[in-house]
């Protein structure tokens, strides 16, 4: 389970030619882990967590929908609540959001009201017509307008319409206004609760807008692709031209409605709501305005300092392209791999759900509240479920990088692309889980030793924030920075190690040595390719998230009469990034893996007869161009490959 041994690593690089399984401890030791994580989720539901869950339970310990056996210390459990199948909450917008929990009572009703009850005849006129008692279990629904602890153990007035949630079975209050409550406590900068419900109006009123520019930015990420895979040195300046024009015509733009709508403000006359909602709206355009014209003059500079090696790039992007022509369904590995993360997630958060809902039954003695525990050792089934999240994450994302890694392998040392497997990404998905599973999970556990500590740490900042001295801030600060870049450096690493273990079927380590020794032959390229490379994308990142940000200023422009803008564009421009920052991180990921292969394509490979290279004219162009030191002959039309770059088998 170390470091391997010095024989394995002494092993000539032998591209698709020997294939083993590697890490078989590591692949062990995961399957442990899911089990253990299996049985996490089998206990609360073994120990009724999840009926409680699903059904919900009073503040009594009874569970809604069933017949209850009594707890010891609590009178009003052991009920039969066969026929009231809903939670309902006596103040349902009282959220408590240290303890992630509504603070209120909470009782099991037959039917949750649908209308909005303003006094307790209302309230005790829909218990005798609906058979379903809104107040505390020992107060008669005859005595609801006068009983002296109606204060306290019936609603809180009004008592709102509200619906019961599919599935859970809680009254939930349909409502707008609370959910803007909720919301309150996240916000803790916000003064007065006018702007956050105008913001959050905002939101649900600007909801269509926001579906479709978020359709717009998935559109010019696959049509990014599309042009990456067939770029040229015409395409990359057009790219860049765009981008100048973009950030340059964006930001005039913005200056433009933010002027236009100042003397709106001034010249119209609107309501109380209307003033507000336009002065919000002034002071955004202001914000963004200044945004965009410091960003747009960062951008320029560092253009004029890239101009000279922006051509660089062209002959690797055009091998990267000629990969996704072959292989077209890695355009669609991101899609899979957010499936697979968001059904895990989804899984992770039910399983979390339910052991919120397990354990023992204890009576709170300053309320008379009942809550569900977990004691002795089973308090750690939290801990050992929160590693699982980030580790099985991690695993899931390296699991693409080795099945991508394996495709591109494939794609670049098959000589005849005529013989490859009808469906390479299959093909590779198949070697992986054969093969290196036990990689993968080695791999991933590394990431998530070093991942964990930095979220603690970032967690105890967060709440010593305020409370802790200069100094011991700045050790915090620079202790998360630390893990932060180590933990990058280890992903860029693993990612290597992967390739190189999908090239030579060798352990983790072995390969992660490997792929790092070739690396450091070839720091100056690496360097090249990952600046130039990087700095094309990041190129394609910024276009895609500009033209959808000003899509939406142009589409939210007719809504700003009614409309903040704050928070829509936000998400708007937030989803953008993030799926631009998918399908174009697939496209870096081949990159990298084709310089790795390379660059033991030109170590053991010298253009003589039996060594002969497999690497693309153009890519060997690129980073001779790259270098600008070695040089070599073209195919001279006789069939035979390019004559050596290098002399002795390394690079220069």
């Amino acid at each position: 389970m170390g470091c391997c041994s010095s024989a394995e690593g002494k092993r000539d690089w032998k591209p698709l030619e020997e294939r083993s399984c590697t890490d078989i401890p590591w692949l062990i030791l995961f399957i442990l882990f899911c089990i253990g994580m299996a049985c996490i989720c089998g206990f609360p539901i073994a120990t009724g967590g999840a009926s409680r869950l699903l059904s919900g339970y009073d503040s009594y310990g009874n569970t809604c929908g069933r017949k209850n056996a009594p707890i010891e210390g609590v009178t009003l459990s052991g009920k039969d609540m066969t026929e009231n199948k809903y939670v309902f909450f006596l103040d349902p917008c009282n959220f408590d959001l240290l303890n992630r929990k509504i603070k209120s009572i909470a009782l099991c009703v037959s039917k949750c009201p649908n209308s909005e009850l303003k006094t307790y005849g209302d309230i005790k006129q829909f218990a005798l017509n609906n058979g379903s008692e809104l107040c505390s279990y020992d107060v008669s629904p005859t005595r609801y307008p006068s009983h002296s602890e109606r204060f306290t153990k019936c609603p809180k007035l009004p008592v709102p319409p509200s619906k019961p949630v599919p599935v859970f079975r809680r009254c939930i209050p349909v409502d707008i206004s609370c959910y803007a409550e909720f919301a309150e406590a996240f916000i803790t900068y916000i003064g007065d609760n006018s702007v956050l419900r105008r913001v959050v109006a905002g939101v649900m009123a600007s909801k269509e807008i926001i579906m479709g520019l978020c359709l717009l930015a998935l559109v010019l990420s696959l049509i990014m692709m599309v042009v990456i895979r067939y770029i040229s040195k015409v395409l990359v300046w057009i790219l860049t031209i765009l981008v100048i024009i973009g950030s340059i015509g964006g930001t005039a733009v913005l200056w433009w409605l933010y002027v236009d709508s100042r003397n709106a403000a001034k010249n119209q006359t609107l309501s109380v709501f209307g003033n507000e909602v336009a002065a919000d709206n002034v002071k955004a355009l202001l914000v963004y305005s200044i945004g965009a014209t410091i960003f747009t003059v960062v951008l320029l500079i560092v253009m004029f300092i890239m101009r000279k090696r922006v051509a660089l790039t062209i002959s690797l992007f055009h091998v990267a392209g000629k990969v996704f022509i072959h292989l077209p369904l890695l355009a669609l590995q991101p899609f899979w791999t957010f499936l697979c993360l968001m059904l895990f997630w989804v899984y992770w958060i039910a399983v979390l759900l339910t052991l919120g809902t397990a354990g023992t039954p204890i009576k709170n003695n300053s309320t008379g509240v009942v809550e569900y525990q977990l004691q002795g050792p089973f308090q750690y089934l939290v801990w050992y479920h929160a590693v699982g999240l980030i580790w099985i994450s991690e695993f899931i994302l390296a699991f693409q990088q080795m099945t991508i890694s394996g495709a591109v392998v494939t794609y670049y040392f098959t000589r005849d692309k005529s013989q490859m497997p009808a469906l390479p990404i299959l093909s590779s998905m198949g070697r992986t889980i054969r093969y290196h599973l036990g990689t993968v999970a080695k791999g991933s556990f590394i990431i998530t030793l070093v991942k964990i500590p930095r979220l603690i740490l970032t967690y105890i900042h967060s709440q010593l924030k305020g409370k802790e001295n200069a100094c011991a801030r700045c050790m915090l600060k620079a202790c998360v920075c630390c893990l932060w870049c180590l933990e990058k450096c280890l992903a860029y690493l693993n990612q290597n190690a992967y390739t190189a273990t999908a090239i030579n079927s060798t352990s983790f380590c072995t390969s992660a040595r490997e792929a790092f020794l070739l690396l450091v032959e070839n720091a100056l390229r690496v360097a090249a390719i990952n600046t130039v490379g990087d700095f094309v994308l990041f190129l394609g990142k910024i276009l895609i998230v500009s033209c959808t940000a000003f899509a939406g200023v142009l589409a939210l422009n007719y809504q700003k009469e009614y409309t903040v803008w704050v928070l829509p564009l936000l998400i708007v421009c937030l989803f953008a990034y993030l799926v631009a920052h998918c399908f174009l991180s697939v496209f870096e990921n081949v990159v990298d893996v084709l310089f790795l292969c390379f660059a033991v394509d030109s170590k053991y490979n010298d253009g003589s007869p039996g060594r002969e290279y497999y690497m693309d004219k153009a890519l060997m162009e690129y980073v001779e161009n790259s270098k600008k030191m070695a040089k070599y002959k073209p195919d001279d039309g006789d069939g035979r490959e390019m004559k050596s770059m290098t002399r002795g088998g390394t690079l220069a």
